[in-house]
């Protein structure tokens, strides 16, 4: 297969994964005209991640069982009735809809989607198939969010424009996917249908090292993408949907960038790397909220994303080498439900102990329980390699 075909499959990926967070810089414009609280701006941001680990039960082993295409293309389907949604919101509920269909979609993509750039790649090329897989699902997180601040400033209809832009994209992801080489399974997968996803026996240390630092990373960059408006606001006294939007998009670029940086390095010592990178990003997040620094806060966001790249690579890259591919769709998605099980729930109790303490006391506690985790995923990765070492 040509290696061209690799980097085209990665575009699914990266394509609803702009849907995922275009919301990001909006939700200013929603409360204003609708009006709600930051406790029920994380859970709407929240619907998503239900919407999401639902998904993950069900996309992993049907993708296994029946092949890439039969998941990918309804997920696509469902991603542009969230663009509709989405472009013609005018209730909680409806940006509730909205979000669960995303993360319905994302939940898909990211188990079935990952594992077609995987089967497309072969077995001679599952480094790239990871690098690319990671890099598409973060750099697709980052680019939404600076299109939706973009477009909503410059261009008429400020929660309508980037969601017809997003339905265009997603209608080359449809064409993609009905083109793309997927092979169908050749050996069945036997079991229930729906299930919490998991790994073959034999690859658990695998898993547990990925999500032992993937978890922790993509929890602080959900914080960052729910509640990073409200701090710019308070610290810059401006709710510029552009600024919102490009600290957004500079996270998930330095999440895409550092992927390629450190692709060559052990996986574990990307792994490490990652757990100190999210470590070091708390640590600026409670600086920036107690001195009111946005060099702080950028700070933050930067250190953030790339704990998430590292250890989205990390852990895909552990998955790739070792799990046959008709379990890799299901291996994926028990990654990313150790991920975004915490990346759901830590944000939306950060939200409601905001409005009830104030933003300041209720980002310094998140910062602490999050930078204390990341640290025991380091911990849990050195422990791993001095053991492999003896």
């Amino acid at each position: 297969m040509p290696t061209w075909w690799v980097w085209l499959a990665a575009w699914p990926v990266a394509a609803v994964f702009v849907l995922s967070n275009a919301a990001t810089p909006l939700y200013v414009l929603w409360q204003r005209d609708i009006g709600f609280s930051k406790g029920t701006l994380t859970v709407i941001f929240a619907c998503y991640i239900v919407g999401l680990l639902g998904s993950l039960l069900v996309s992993g082993v049907v993708s296994d069982r029946l092949g890439r295409r039969r998941v990918l293309l309804p997920a696509l389907g469902l991603a542009l009735a969230a663009c509709v949604i989405f472009a013609t919101a005018s209730t909680v509920v409806a940006l509730i809809v909205a979000r669960l269909f995303a993360g319905i979609a994302v939940g898909a993509v990211v188990s079935a989607g990952m594992a077609a750039v995987t089967d497309v790649a072969g077995p001679h090329r599952r480094r790239l198939a990871a690098l690319l897989a990671s890099c598409s699902m973060v750099f697709g997180a980052g680019l939404g969010p600076l299109l939706a601040g973009v477009l909503s400033e410059v261009v008429p209809g400020p929660t309508v424009t980037v969601f017809v832009v997003e339905a265009a994209l997603l209608v080359t992801a449809v064409l993609v996917v009905a083109r793309m080489p997927a092979p169908r399974p050749a050996v069945p997968v036997t079991g229930a249908w729906v299930r919490l996803p998991r790994v073959p026996h034999g690859n658990g240390r695998q898993l547990t090292l990925g999500v032992a630092v993937f978890a922790p990373g993509i929890t602080a960059t959900s914080f960052v993408l729910s509640l990073g408006p409200s701090l710019l606001s308070g610290l810059l006294g401006t709710t510029s949907r552009v600024v919102a939007g490009a600290m957004a998009f500079a996270m998930f670029l330095a999440a895409t960038a550092v992927q390629f940086a450190v692709q060559r390095l052990r996986r574990r010592t990307v792994l490490t790397a990652g757990a100190v990178s999210t470590t070091a990003g708390m640590a600026a997040l409670i600086t920036a909220v107690h001195t009111a620094s946005v060099p702080a806060l950028v700070a933050a966001a930067l250190l953030a994303g790339a704990g998430q790249g590292m250890g989205q690579l990390g852990g895909l890259s552990l998955l790739n080498s070792s799990v046959p591919a008709r379990r890799l769709a299901e291996a994926n998605a028990a990654l990313n439900v150790g991920g975004y099980l915490p990346a759901g729930l830590l944000p939306v109790s950060a939200g409601y102990l905001s409005d009830a303490v104030g933003l300041t006391s209720g980002a310094t506690a998140f910062g602490a329980v999050l930078l204390s985790l990341a640290a025991v995923g380091g911990v849990v990765v050195l422990a791993d390699r001095r053991r492999t070492a003896a």
